[in-house]
């Protein structure tokens, strides 16, 4: 079973330029490189979690610029359909991201036609239905979350929410989730231990994850050694092949190993989407004992 995943979300362009360190506030310096990239959390996680073999769909806004192309023919490549991406006023949701030598970045967004996205249209919601596994993030308003993660639990469809850009989340929201995905900042600033949802998976980075059920002890997931050269885009695609996995039937603690390992991986290249990991370069790295207990 390859599963349905349906993901809820932002669709930017990445204006990305490499500098040996990250500017101080007030300081100028001269960057090494200079490139645009397609990105934003919602797409970047609807093409890991196709690239990661799941039969997914993203459901966006994108603008009636230029960049709204490089948006639509990037997700027509990944075998998705581009007719999902609604056109919302004049510009396409960009990101500037600045990425140092180490790996490290910082990110201003400018949210564009993702603020546009507002409601669902009953195709859309049965999409949702229809599918094992909803992902939502924060880069849209909260009015089209709430709708669909409300959609997908009246339905059985689980959901994982991935609470970024961090802010606090509504209850109504928080009452349909399944799976609550945070980095340890993320984790801290919501208090995710005081939430009301049945699973918090939290990545640490370099020193892996943890994942703890209610009810239950917490798991630590160790991470794969690898060396950083662009972590943008690398939670995002730990949610994508995370849902994937459980939309294959995989338990959490699972696809939490899985999704790891896609993560490590993508921050060995450049770029959000262009980073992100195929099923079978994900094989690869786990070798062949590990995949055969997957």
């Amino acid at each position: 079973m390859s599963g349905q995943v349906i993901v809820v979300g932002s669709a930017n362009v990445d204006l990305v330029t490499r500098v040996d360190r990250i500017p101080s506030p007030g300081e100028t310096v001269t960057a090494e490189s200079f490139n645009l990239y397609p990105g934003g959390k919602g797409l970047n996680q609807a093409v890991a979690a196709r690239r990661a073999g799941a039969n997914t769909e993203l459901i966006a806004a994108i603008g009636t610029d230029d960049n709204a192309n490089v948006i639509a023919t990037t997700v027509a490549a990944e075998g998705m359909d581009p007719s999902l991406l609604r056109r919302e006023g004049d510009t396409t949701g960009t990101a500037f991201v600045t990425t140092d030598a180490t790996g490290e970045n910082n990110i201003v967004i400018v949210p564009g036609a993702n603020g546009l996205l507002h409601h669902l249209t009953d195709g859309e919601r049965e999409l949702i239905r229809n599918a094992d596994v909803l992902v939502c993030q924060l880069e849209v308003p909260d009015s089209v979350v709430e709708e669909a993660v409300v959609t997908a639990w009246e339905s059985g469809t689980k959901v994982v929410l991935n609470p970024t850009p961090v802010r606090p989340v509504p209850a109504a929201i928080l009452a349909a989730v399944d799976v609550l995905i945070v980095n340890e900042h993320e984790a801290e600033q919501l208090d995710v231990d005081s939430l009301p949802v049945p699973c918090v998976l939290t990545t640490l980075g370099s020193k892996g994850s943890t994942i703890r059920v209610r009810g239950e002890a917490t798991v630590r997931i160790p991470a794969r050694k690898t060396i950083a050269i662009d972590t943008t885009g690398a939670g995002d695609t730990f949610v994508g092949a995370f849902a994937a996995e459980v939309a294959r039937g995989v338990g959490y603690e699972g696809a939490a190993q899985r999704a790891s390992t896609a993560a490590s991986l993508s921050v060995e290249e450049p770029g959000a989407v262009p980073s992100i990991p195929t099923r079978r370069a994900v094989d690869d790295a786990l070798g062949p004992e590990r995949v055969e207990n997957q």
